[in-house]
């Protein structure tokens, strides 16, 4: 059972890295840079800011360039009434990433914000180094049946109701109590609440609920990478996961893990869904070890062809095999 308090072990924190903003398409894009070097793209999960980050942004900074954008319809980024499907968000991080002068990065990606680094490694395989899927969406159909119940109809009302002082303070009573039974939820509930508290008005709510019915309904994820994963042959992959994730059930990613040929699979037993803010400083370690020990991919349009030719990778190296069962819910 997991006796860690939220974000204990972060690292020593260094003057806040300010919001930028950048206007592409007509839309204003936020996000936060800093350092210099080989780039590291940071892609938050839905509801989420760059914001998510801050305790892992100024150590990566100090060796390598480090770009945290709010995605479309998220934080200090424009919300208007738009495309929020997977394919939108990855042109999205590559026009950012061509205003800003970049060519390739090594992609992070937490959740909605992991299914949009392997939907942007699918896209444009010349501009990933690397990927780096945390908590990710996109591989299973199974997802916590709040995310579910909040893809159907009237699902802004409500969440516009959790906002009211009254039952505001009733769901935080409810989350405290979660968090005292040490349940799998309770491990997350302050970040939960902190998302919530991150859509303030209706266009944020709006952008919210567009953003999540691309991806989810009322049966689950409604899409799934797992039929292309074979094409992450020769991309340096790695999943971590919070062995107590309610949100994302950490049985995918074992069964990420096997579908990728050559990925690393990295537990954080008592973890939730935000590993990366629950032990900063374990997850900074694998994330720098991973980086070090991997070499950038390097596109060939040949063997891409190969692969989709023949719906195997182009030479035998194969996942390390995983205990799928350890990963299923308790």
């Amino acid at each position: 059972m997991s006796t860690v308090p939220a974000h204990q072990g972060k690292p020593e924190q260094p003057a806040g890295i300010r919001l930028r903003h950048r206007t592409v398409h007509g839309y204003r894009r936020a996000f936060r840079m800093a350092g210099k070097g080989d780039t590291v793209l940071l892609i938050h999960g839905i509801g989420d800011s760059s914001e998510t980050w801050r305790d892992v942004m100024p150590d990566l900074a100090r060796n390598y360039r480090v770009i945290a954008p709010d995605l479309l319809g998220h934080g200090g980024s424009d919300k208007p009434r738009a495309d929020y499907s997977l394919p939108a968000y990855a042109n999205g991080m590559r026009d950012l990433l061509s205003v800003l002068g970049v060519e390739r990065a090594t992609l992070v990606g937490h959740s909605l914000g992991g299914a949009v680094a392997m939907q942007f490694a699918y896209q444009f395989p010349e501009r990933c180094e690397r990927l780096v899927l945390v908590g990710t969406g996109g591989i299973g159909r199974q997802v916590t049946p709040m995310l579910r119940a909040a893809s159907l109809p009237g699902a802004s009302l409500l969440i516009q109701a959790l906002r009211l002082p009254p039952v505001k303070w009733q769901f935080s009573a409810a989350v405290h109590i979660l968090k005292k039974l040490d349940t799998g939820l309770g491990v997350d509930a302050t970040d939960l609440l902190r998302v919530l508290e991150a859509l303030p008005d209706a266009t944020s709510r709006s952008a919210f609920i567009r953003t999540l019915r691309a991806v989810v309904d009322w049966r689950g994820q409604v899409g799934t990478m797992l039929d292309r994963c074979y094409l992450a042959q020769g991309m340096p992959t790695m999943l971590v996961w919070g062995g107590r994730d309610q949100v994302v059930p950490p049985i995918h990613g074992g069964l990420g893990h096997v579908s990728m040929p050559g990925s690393r699979l990295e537990l954080f037993e008592d973890a939730g869904h935000f590993p990366f803010r629950s032990d900063p400083r374990r997850f900074l370690s694998v994330l720098r070890d991973f980086i070090a020990t991997t070499e950038p991919a390097h596109y060939s349009a040949e063997q891409w062809r190969r692969m989709l030719r023949t719906r195997r990778p182009g030479s035998d190296e194969v996942a390390v095999p995983v205990d799928i069962a350890r990963l299923r819910p308790a």
